[in-house]
This record gives structure tokens, sequence and C-alpha cells, in this order.
């Protein structure tokens, strides 16, 4: 696994950081974030999803805040085949 770092919501205390890292083998993306809260996660389930998909979510996955500014992180084909934008 090859990876690599995409950012960091700047002047964040040390124990409260979501970053962004790019699995450059798979595109995969790694994210740290908030949890989401138990309301969240059931307001998700409640939406519902793909017909013929569960809305519970698995024991080995997890619902995750992401704050908005971390957006500008997540590569986009039309910023040229995936690399981040400057900012």
């Amino acid at each position: 696994m090859q990876l690599r770092f995409l950012g960091i919501i700047p002047n964040t205390p040390v124990d409260d950081s979501p970053t962004i890292w790019r699995d450059d083998v798979t595109g995969d993306l790694l994210i740290q974030s908030y949890k989401a809260t138990e309301e969240e996660v059931k307001a998700c389930q409640e939406i519902g999803s793909v017909p013929g998909h569960s809305t519970n979510v698995p024991d080995h996955e997890t619902i995750i805040r992401l704050p908005a500014v971390m957006l500008k992180y997540i590569p986009r084909p039309e910023d040229g085949h995936g690399e981040v934008p400057r900012t």
C-alpha cells in the first residue's frame, strides 16, 4: 500500500485533526474524521439506499462526518487525473 497525504484541517488541535490520504495503488481514500452520532446514523438508515441493499451499517463499516472544509482535498477527475487542487 502506498499512501499519499492529501490534506488536514489547518490549525486543529493535536487530538482533533480530520485528515485524508489516498492509496496510490487502488485510488481509495482513507479518511480520519468525526464519528457520526447515533442520531445521524439513524437518519441515514431511515433515508435508505439502493433497493435490495440493507440500511444497516455492518460491523466492518462505519459512518463518519466529514467537515465541509475537507471537501477541497478530495480528488476530482476534472482536476486532472485525480490530482489534488493546490490551495
